[in-house]
Parts: C-alpha cells; sequence; structure tokens
C-alpha cells in the first residue's frame, strides 16, 4: 500500500499527464478564450474555460459538503486577506499574461510542444515568483499585505448567504448550484460549442482534474503526522518551486506542485510526439523576446501576490467560492482586458 506521502505525488503526475495532454489537443487557456470571445468572434474556448470551472465548482462544493476535503485548509480560505494587493497582483497577471501571450500552464504545454520561447517564460517566471515569496521583493509585498490586509464578515460566498439568516448546508448547496449553473448555461447556449465534442470533452476533463486535485492532497494523501497542503491546479507558486528544485534538490523533497509540473510537460510532450505536432520554434526578434521576459516577470510577481494564476485562483480558488479568488480573477480579467483592448493594448508584434 502506498504512503500517503507517495499518494499525493502520484495523483500529481497523473493529473498532470492528462492535464498536459488535454491541454495540447484543444488549447485549454483562458486568454486565448478571451482574444477568441472578443476579437476573433470564436467563443469557443472561453465556453470550455467555462464548462470547466461549471464542472470544478460542483464537485469540489460537493466533497466539501460530504467532508470528504477540508477546504478551510486550503490558501483560498483565509480569514484575513489583503483585498488590494490581490486585485492588483490579478491585474499584474492578466497584463503579463497577454505580453508573454499566454499564462503558465499554458507556457508549461507550449513546451512540450517544442515551443523554446516558453521555456524563458517559466524560468522569468519562477526567478521572479520566489523573489516575491521569499526574495528580494517579499518585504516590501510583505509590508503592502499587512497594511492593506482586512477581515471580512466572512470569507465565502456561501458564508455571506448564511449571514443573511439561511442555514449553512442548504447556502453551500445554493451558491454552488446557482454558480454552476449559470456557467453551464453560458457555456451550452453557444451552439458552434455545442457541437464542439472536443472542447466540451476537455471542459469536463479539466473540471473533474481540479476535483481530482482536492481528492488527492486532501483525501487519499491526508496524514495528521505528516500532513501536506490542501491544494489542487496552480501553477505560479510549482513553478518557482520546480525551478528551485532543479537547482537545489539537495534537502528538498519534491512536492504535489512540482510533480504536477513535471506531469504537465510531460503529457504534453509525450502527446506532441504521438501526433506529430512536435516543433521547435523560438523568439522572432528582440523586441518580441524582450516583451515576452517582461510578460513573464509580471505574471511571477502578480501570481505570488494574488494567490494564484488563471489556473490557480480562476479554477482552483474559484472551485472553493473563496472571496478572495473572486477578487483575484476580477483583477485577472481587467488586467487582460486591458492589455487586449483600450490605451494600454498590446501592439501585435507585426506593428
Amino acid at each position: 500500500m502506498l504512503e500517503s506521502g507517495n499518494i499525493v505525488l502520484a495523483g500529481g503526475l497523473l493529473i498532470g499527464l492528462v492535464y498536459g495532454a488535454v491541454g495540447l489537443l484543444s488549447g485549454f487557456c483562458l486568454l486565448s478564450g478571451l482574444r477568441g470571445w472578443g476579437g476573433d468572434g470564436d467563443g469557443r474556448l472561453i465556453r470550455t474555460y467555462a464548462l470547466a470551472l461549471g464542472v470544478a465548482v460542483a464537485g469540489t462544493q460537493l466533497l466539501a459538503a460530504h467532508g470528504v476535503v477540508d477546504l478551510g485548509k486550503t490558501i483560498y480560505l483565509q480569514p484575513s486577506f489583503a483585498a488590494p494587493m490581490i486585485f492588483l497582483g490579478g491585474a499584474l497577471f492578466g497584463y503579463g499574461m497577454v505580453l508573454a501571450n499566454g499564462c503558465g500552464s499554458r507556457a508549461l504545454v507550449l513546451l512540450g510542444r517544442g515551443n523554446l520561447r516558453s521555456l524563458v517564460v517559466l524560468i522569468v517566471l519562477g526567478i521572479v515568483a520566489q523573489m516575491t515569496l521569499k526574495g528580494l521583493i517579499a518585504p516590501p509585498r510583505i509590508a503592502l499585505t499587512q497594511a492593506t490586509q482586512t477581515t471580512p464578515p466572512a470569507a465565502l460566498l456561501p458564508a455571506l448567504l448564511s449571514a443573511s439568516g439561511i442555514g449553512e448546508v442548504f447556502a453551500r448547496a445554493l451558491a454552488a448550484i446557482a454558480v454552476s449553473v449559470a456557467l453551464l448555461v453560458f457555456a451550452f447556449a453557444h451552439a458552434p460549442f455545442r457541437r464542439s465534442a472536443g472542447q466540451i470533452a476537455a471542459g469536463l476533463a479539466v473540471g473533474l482534474l481540479v476535483v481530482a486535485g482536492w481528492s488527492a492532497t486532501g483525501y487519499f494523501g491526508a496524514d495528521d503526522f505528516n500532513p501536506a497542503p490542501v491544494t489542487s491546479l496552480t501553477f505560479v507558486a510549482p513553478v518557482a518551486d520546480t525551478v528551485q528544485y532543479v537547482m537545489f534538490s539537495t534537502g528538498l523533497s519534491p512536492s504535489f506542485g512540482i510533480i504536477l509540473v513535471v506531469g504537465v510537460f510531460a503529457g504534453s510532450l509525450a502527446t506532441a510526439l504521438a501526433t506529430g505536432r512536435f516543433e521547435f520554434e523560438g523568439y522572432k526578434s528582440p523586441r518580441h523576446m524582450l516583451r515576452s521576459i517582461g510578460g513573464a516577470a509580471l505574471m511571477g510577481a502578480g501570481g505570488a501576490m494574488a494567490y494564484g494564476c488563471s489556473v490557480g485562483q480562476g479554477l482552483t480558488g474559484l472551485s472553493t467560492l473563496s472571496l478572495a479568488s473572486f477578487i483575484a480573477v476580477a483583477g485577472i480579467l481587467i488586467g487582460s482586458a486591458a492589455g487586449l483592448r483600450g490605451a494600454l493594448r498590446v501592439p501585435s508584434l507585426a506593428a
């Protein structure tokens, strides 16, 4: 029988392998979804994301309602949080995502396909995230966080509902059903999406992977004598930890996040080789490289400030119905919108 720690690592590897394969085959990406929805007129990818989130919310809340996973042990349900810092971090991440042409999880998937630009993005993202979490940028981040930190009446959307007199169990069910149904209606109201079996399968798969992550770390891998963080799909801190582990593996132990990162790369690589999609790609110009590095740095710093990325907060965080996650995602969406449209729009490389 596997020990709890090995179960967590095995779960991280399996989840990563599947995510890498699904991400490569479907093009799953929040930025691609927003760009297609707002510019190209193709709304299928944003519906794929919405479906994944709807499934993740329903599955996660079901686990929590039955006591399978204690979401109170996650970083998303802190009783006190700095809303301005989380929002700012999300906005920086969103804008950086546009500059770098994809988030950390997308960079991992593309790296498996031979995209060497993604290697630069991941290295810079990991280093800057580590600097923000524990290095040179950590002291000002901590100081600003402490200065703006507040304790809201409730940290969860269901808790806000129950504060109005609704029972706790009913409030959780009501919030989960309302959010999930709204997302599913948005997804399936789009006729082209309904005809895209591959995108529907991708949305279902990614949503279930979020639920699987919670199960692996919060239930199958639970150990009172050797507790591990209760988490699921997220990529900013795991990429930072992976860069550190590659450099200083002596005395360090692999975690769910590190193995997840390895699994996503391996899953994408295996799928690219099996389907003939592997092809080396590089930068078109120094300007292209500089913009990519700047975007990766913003994603690293912003993701660390917001406690997550477009997947870590956008799927995993929101699946807990945490108010802090809603704030972070609002920042990510506004930052992305600023990069795609308006005065701060990131111009095309051909411009």
